[in-house]
Parts: C-alpha cells; structure tokens; sequence
C-alpha cells in the first residue's frame, strides 16, 4: 500500500499530507480579494439548466444504446469547447453474464454489477431487501428501471427510449486540468452520465454530470490556474455496477504518477488524492406524498448529504475531506446547508474507496432516503426536465458551488486580474 494522504482542516487552514512529501495546501484567508469567490459567482442557474438539458436530449441514455453514445459524442464536444485539456476516452467491454446467471456479476465489464440485498420483496415485484441499518433500497445497482414503456405518455420520448441496450464495447469521456506547480497530483471529481426508467435521467444523473461539465467549464476559462491537477469524469454504465468506474481505476489505477514519456514532465495519470461524486442532487422533498408520488416543494430542513464510507481503509481520511466539504459550503453556497454522514455506499466513488480518501455527493442520504423512496422520480418515467423546479436545480447549483469552492482552495486556483 502506497503512503497515505491525510486531510485536516482548522480554522481556515486545510493541510494534505500527500505520501512522503507532507505538502501543505493553504486555504483562501480572509482578504478583501478571494479568487475562489470569483470562480464561485461564475457558476450560474441557467448554466447549469441548459447543461442539464444538453444531456436531457438523449433521453434515458442507456448504456449499450445509440442515445447513450450520442450523448458521449456531445459530452466530449462540450468539453473541448470548453478548452479543458487532454480530452480522452476510456474503453472498456461490457459482456454481463445471460439473465438468469449471476456468475461473475460486478467484476469489470463481466457481470450485472454488485448489489445489495438482491432478494425478492413480500410485495412480489421483485424489489431488493434491507440494506445497512435495515434501510429498504429500491435499486441495488442494477437496471431494473422500475418502469416499462407504457409509463412513459410522451410518445416521443417514448420511441427515443425504445432501443435495447446491447453488449459489447463502452466509452466514457474525460478531461483535466492540469496544475501549474504539481501537475502529479490530482483531484479526481465525477457524475454518471447513463440513466435508466424511460424518462430524461435528469436528477439520475443529468444533474451531477452537469456539476461536472459546469466545473470544468469554468476551471478551463483562460485566466484561472491551479497548482495541482483535477480530472473531469463522466463515468458510463453506473446503473450496471459501477462498471465504467471500475474500469478506470482497473486501467488508470497502475499508470498513476509515472512521467510520459520520460523527462518531458507530463503526467498522463497523476497521482491521485481523492476522489468526489456526484449523484441525484436536486431532490429533497422528504417521504412522498400518502399516494406514492413526489412532495411539491424542498422541504424546508433540505441540504445536500456529503458521505464517506465508515468501513474505507481511508475512513478517517475521508471524514476529515468530508468536514472541509461542510465548511466549504458554510462559506460559498447561497442556497443550501450541508451534512455529513457516514454511509457512503453504492455511487461511483466505491471502487476508489480502499485507494484513497473518496465522497459521494447526493441529494439525500443514500441508504435511509433515497432507499426510504424519498426521491418518486428515482428511475422512473417522470425524471424528466418538467418534473422539476427551480429550487431543485439551486439544490443541484448549490452542490456545484460547494464543490468549486473546496476544489479551488485544495488545488490552489488563481484567477488572473
């Protein structure tokens, strides 16, 4: 096992220790100028909507399907209008074992994606069982979608959905912005473009792509710098198990710090610090209604759940990363608070969990909410762009935010005056 990376933050102070070096990274002190503040205020709600919607234009975006490529077509066009740099792809194959045959499952490309308790429900329809704390999750990460066609009225996208997804090759897009002063050290930050349930996959996870997308676009703006390197992931396949995640830590995992080629001082895969997902963002209504559907209105104890994983080899890590994401929000998001919690589990940051600190960013909390069915929309038809409010997508920004703002004091951003 590699050496650590430690992250403690006091009194305005965040300090990461990273391997033998000890480096110290000195958070924005209370001056009149705040460069951070400045990327901050570049965030904007309309942004972020047309963003959403951009995504929204394919549809569900099921992996294995034309709408689902498409959308990765336009994700890496984005991208590279933005100016991010070294925008690549990752590949990888997707072959899950026949229905009826779990064998391999949640490995690689090879299975149906790992799962929490996979057993059927009294009510017959097939719904998995308890999961930590005796918490009922809905989705155990594999593409139920909870719908079919019929659900869907809006014939349009109803024949847009329709394709099967089929096995075979995968794509996912990246970029980075690479640091001025240590360009082998990396936040990695992420949101799963794929979806399921015959809808737009707005909230699941239109709304933590664009977090993505929006970040990128503003860190990629030519008069902002960073010392240390960030990549921009938009991981395929989630609903499946994780799976695109999982093929980037299995290909990029072992290529991490090493110069290519050799003295000419770039770093195709710098070494990594930690990593932070973002997923289901705009959806705290509470419990639904008494018939099953989505309250109307945030209710009024609404934040945005920042969770790390209590059973991590870089459990304590992760908390601390976690505070300086609370802290990060007390000081830069204009709508919504944030909480801390410590069951982290089934998002895109699993895979990274026992490598180095990792976050998951959500609406809810993931076990006792979103596995309560708090979020009616979750793969389901009605996750479509009319669905949703303006203060659900400020839930969505205000994630961005806090975000932008922690990665801006860790990597030490400026912006040119």
């Amino acid at each position: 096992m590699r050496s650590t990376s430690v992250l403690t933050a006091v009194c305005g102070l965040a300090v990461l220790s990273i391997g033998k070096a000890h480096a110290q990274v000195n958070t924005v002190q209370d001056t009149a100028y705040d460069p951070v503040q400045t990327l901050v205020d570049r965030l904007d709600l309309e942004k972020y909507k047309a963003t959403i919607r951009g995504l929204a234009q394919f549809g569900d975006r099921r992996q294995g399907t034309k709408r689902n490529r498409d959308a990765v077509d336009w994700i890496e066009a984005q991208l590279k209008s933005y100016g991010c740099q070294n925008v690549e792809r990752i590949t990888y194959e997707y072959n899950p074992a026949p229905r009826g045959n779990t064998a391999g499952a949640g490995r690689g490309g090879g299975g149906a994606g790992r799962g929490r308790g996979n057993t059927p429900s009294p009510n017959g329809r097939g719904r998995p069982g308890n999961g930590p704390g005796g918490s009922r999750i809905f989705s155990d990460m594999r593409e139920r979608g909870g719908a079919d066609s019929s659900s869907q009225p809006d014939p349009v996208l109803r024949a847009l959905n329709s394709e099967p997804s089929t096995p075979g090759q995968r794509q996912q897009v990246m970029c980075m912005k690479v640091g001025t002063k240590y360009p082998n050290e990396m936040y990695i930050i992420g949101g799963h473009m794929d979806g399921i349930g015959w809808g737009q996959a707005v909230n699941d996870d239109a709304s933590g792509s664009a977090i993505v997308m929006e970040i990128a676009r503003i860190m990629s703006m030519p008069d902002v710098q960073t010392e240390r390197s960030i990549r921009f992931a938009l991981w395929n396949n989630e609903e499946t198990g994780l799976n695109g995640a999982r093929a980037y830590v299995e290909q990029r995992g072992p290529m991490q710090g090493k110069e290519n080629p050799p003295g000419s001082g770039k770093y195709p895969e710098p070494k990594w610090l930690a990593m932070i997902q973002h997923d289901m963002m705009m959806v705290d209504h509470g419990p639904p209604t008494p018939d099953g559907k989505l309250a109307p209105e945030q209710r009024k104890e609404a934040d945005i759940n920042i969770e790390f994983a209590i059973t991590s080899k870089f459990a304590d890590e992760a908390m601390k990363l976690a505070f300086f994401w609370k802290r990060t929000n007390d000081k830069y998001s204009t709508h919504y608070p944030a909480s801390v919690g410590p069951y982290m589990t089934n998002t895109d940051s699993d895979p990274f969990k026992d490598l180095i600190p990792a976050l998951s960013l959500r609406e809810n909390e993931r076990g006792a909410h979103i596995g309560g069915n708090w979020d009616p929309t979750h793969h389901q038809p009605i996750d479509v762009l009319t669905t949703f409010t303006d203060k659900d997508f400020m839930l969505g920004l205000a994630s961005a935010q806090t975000t932008l703002g922690a990665l801006g004091q860790l990597t030490g951003a400026t912006v040119k005056r």
